[in-house]
């Protein structure tokens, strides 16, 4: 398992661009106010797929407080191979969102999968794991929730 190491200073994110489930193009910035896990992963990546129930379990966890988890996926196979992946091991809480060109990889400096970036709700990147973790863990969740912050008023989770 790796270690969520903390960024400091914090530092803004790049220009992320990548796709939804429909194909459309999205930016970081539309999650603007949330606190994120960005995680980049594979349905190939054997330690991604170890993790993916953990990931699924803490964006349950997260909902309410508006904290979400977009699990980007860098399959080349699209919606299909996500969709099938998550139906066959009962991820039910994370959406599709797909980054089949790596572009969004490239941007954070990502050198290897899966790696998560961990998102405040000033969209500065606050810290980082390199390598699969147990997001569920209640050590884990409550680090999240430092990391990003309290809730601001009047943001909705989406």
């Amino acid at each position: 398992m790796g270690q969520l190491a903390e960024t400091l200073p914090p530092r803004a994110l790049p220009e992320l661009r990548f796709l939804s489930a429909q194909g459309v193009e999205t930016q970081i910035t539309a999650f603007r106010g949330q606190g994120l896990l960005v995680n980049l992963w594979a349905t190939w990546c054997g330690p991604c797929v170890a993790e993916m129930p953990a990931l699924n379990r803490a964006q349950a966890a997260l909902t309410a407080e508006g904290v979400k988890v977009l699990a980007l996926s860098s399959d080349r196979g699209g919606r299909d191979v996500v969709e099938r992946f998550y139906g066959e091991r009962g991820v039910t809480h994370l959406g599709v969102w797909l980054d089949p060109r790596g572009a969004a990889s490239r941007a954070l400096g990502v050198r290897g999968l899966p790696t998560t970036v961990v998102v405040d709700r000033n969209g500065l990147e606050v810290a980082r794991l390199e390598g699969a973790a147990e997001w569920d863990m209640p050590e884990m969740l409550a680090r999240v929730r430092r990391l990003v912050g309290p809730p601001v008023a009047g943001t909705q989770a989406t």
